[in-house]
Formats: structure tokens, sequence, C-alpha cells
């Protein structure tokens, strides 16, 4: 018997779903109602699963949670577990991505607002800060994308620590080779429309929305820019324009299939003003050909009219299927790589995030 979960994140709570051998889902109880959660993630990788959950407290500021026993349960260890030196004169506003390290045993990763790493040796129950991207020289000229100054990707090597990637908006992608001591900004022909004519192949100053790796190919890289799709096949030293054949260039999330070479998901929105599905229908565009070319599927979404939108992290590829989660608090799966959906929930509040993992 083996048990599926989705993790949940939404603007009032975290919500968890578990599915038995492929049956329907489950959806537990609500978990820190009222609560933003906007960072989730299942640590498989330890003989019991671990939960963690970025959580805003509101006034009392944001923090991550722990659970070891499928969300029964939820501990802190201290307060709070990710916090600045005093010295940077900063205070964390968001924790906006959570990633167990591929490659590293007890390693955790946390993205944060203001564009910053931490680097978690015991399982994700407390961080330090990753100072060398911290003091990088083009820190003092980044600028806030729309929904602030956050680093919300972090790609890892499968096999190799010393080798990952970050994004942060709008500052662009930045990788390190050296483990995170020094860090290279890595936009070559991303191209950013917003900014004058001569001047928009900027070295940084890219509003990046999402980057995924390709688990079978790790220097190949897919990237969702705030107008463009975007390739790179040597770990973002260049990268190269596949979206033109899309209906639109503009989305949120991107995400790689973890076990299919080249095919890669996105989720385009008509514009940047107009941040609703194109057709105002919900389809999920898949690649199996490294972007090449994109095939649309819808089969058991919505007919439509929609109007809500899908955030940077609210689609997820697993082994356990193809996941999206909407900003008026529905959740779809596929079980078939993307050619056909069913719904898991709805009426919940704005998704947020979601993850999925084979328990």
């Amino acid at each position: 018997m083996s048990d599926t979960m989705l993790a949940i994140g939404t603007r009032k709570g975290l919500f968890l779903a578990r599915s038995t051998d492929g049956g329907p889902y489950e959806v537990e109880p609500i978990r820190f109602s009222t609560v933003a959660v906007p960072a989730v993630a299942i640590d498989t990788r330890g003989a019991t699963p671990r939960l963690l959950a970025g959580i805003e407290y509101g006034h009392f500021g944001p923090s991550v949670m722990y659970s070891d026993d499928l969300g029964e349960s939820w501990q802190e260890a201290e307060r709070p577990p990710i916090a600045f030196p005093e010295k940077t004169g900063a205070t964390l506003t968001r924790v906006w991505q959570l990633l167990p390290s591929p490659s590293e045993p007890g390693v955790v990763w946390a993205g944060a607002e203001p564009g910053a790493l931490f680097r978690s040796e015991d399982g994700g129950v407390t961080y330090r800060l990753v100072e060398g991207l911290w003091e990088h020289p083009h820190r003092e000229r980044w600028q806030p994308g729309g929904g602030g100054l956050c680093l919300h990707t972090i790609v890892s090597h499968p096999t190799d620590p010393a080798i990952m990637g970050v994004a942060v908006s709008a500052a662009g992608f930045y990788r390190t080779t050296d483990g995170g001591l020094t860090w290279q900004a890595a936009n070559q022909n991303i191209r950013a429309p917003f900014l004058p004519e001569g001047r928009q192949y900027p070295e940084f100053g890219q509003c990046v929305h999402k980057v995924g790796m390709d688990p079978s190919r790790p220097r190949r890289l897919f990237l969702q820019h705030h107008f463009g799709v975007y390739r790179s096949d040597d770990f973002g030293g260049t990268w190269q324009d596949i979206g033109s054949s899309l209906p639109s260039d503009f989305g949120f999330p991107i995400v790689v299939h973890p076990s299919r070479p080249d095919t890669v998901y996105v989720l385009p929105l008509q514009a940047d003003i107009d941040r609703t599905p194109v057709g105002h229908r919900y389809r999920v565009y898949r690649s199996d050909d490294a972007g090449e070319s994109w095939q649309p599927f819808d089969r058991g979404l919505p007919e439509g009219p929609v109007h809500a939108a899908v955030l940077r992290d609210a689609l997820t590829a697993s082994q356990a299927g193809v996941f999206f989660g909407t900003r008026d608090g529905e959740v779809y799966a596929s079980h078939d790589d993307g050619e056909s959906w069913s719904q898991v929930a709805r009426h919940l509040p704005d998704v947020l995030t979601v993850r999925a993992a084979v328990l």
C-alpha cells in the first residue's frame, strides 16, 4: 500500500490531502488557520518523512515549522529559526522557498525576503545566512519585483552539492560552483522588455518568475521570465528563447518532469496587466522536446470562463503526478503526465504553493 501526500499552502492556512493506492484524495482539516503559508516541503529522505512549512504569524513575523508525524503536531525549534545577523541590519519578511538538498543528508535550503539564502544542517530546524550571496556586490542595486525582493527559487544539483542556483525578483538568476562561497549573475540573452531600448539585456535586473532543473540533465535549466520562456544547456551560462510557439510567454510557474527527460510544463497567462489564464481556460502546456514545441492539455479542467491565476509555486511535478492550485482555491491532479486532470479540492483560500510526494 502506498500513500501520496499533497501539501497545499494557502493565504489562510495549510491543507494536507492524501490518496491511498491511487484512490481519491481526502483533504484533511486545516492547519495554521488564518495564517499564510507561502512555502512548504515534504522531506522523504529519512526513515520518517518530515513536513516543513514557512508560515506568516501576522504581527509576530514569519517562521518555519516542522512536523515528523505527517502534520498531526508541529514544532518550532526556536523563535525565530531564520533570522538575519544583526550586522546586516535586515529583517526577515517572508520565507518563499524550502528545499531539502538532493545530495546532502540533513541539509535544507530556505529562500527568503529580502533576497537571501539560508542553510540548515539539522533537517530544517535551524538556519544560518549564506553570506556569500548576501554580500554580493550587485545587491545594493537589486530592485524588488511586484512581490518584493524575494528569493523564490532554489535549484540544487542532484549529486554535486557545490553547484546550485537561485532566482531573485527582480535581480535575476545567480549560480555558484563552490557551495555558495561565491556567486555569478547568469542572465545572458534574457530580455527585460520593461527596460529602455539598448538596455534590455543587462547583466542583472531581470524579473525571473521561476526556474526548473532537468534532474536527468542537471546542466539544463528552464526559466519563466516576466515576459519570455527560456532554456539553458550550460546551467545558466547562456539562455535561448523557447516560448515563441506558446499563446503567451507571460506566466509564473515552470516545472520539469522528475523522470522524463526534456519534459517541461508551463501555465500561460494572458499578459502582464491581464493576469488570467489564456482564453479564460486552465490549460497546462507541456513540451516533450525541451521547449522546441508545446501542446496544451485541459481534459478534466473547467471549460471556463475562469479568471484566477496560478502562482509560481502552485504548479509542481513529482513521482506522485502533476498538480496545480489556483488563486480561487481549486487544486487539480494529473496521473498521466498532464494529459488529463481531476479535481482534488475546491473552495480553499488563495493557493500559494503545492508540493507532492509518495510516502
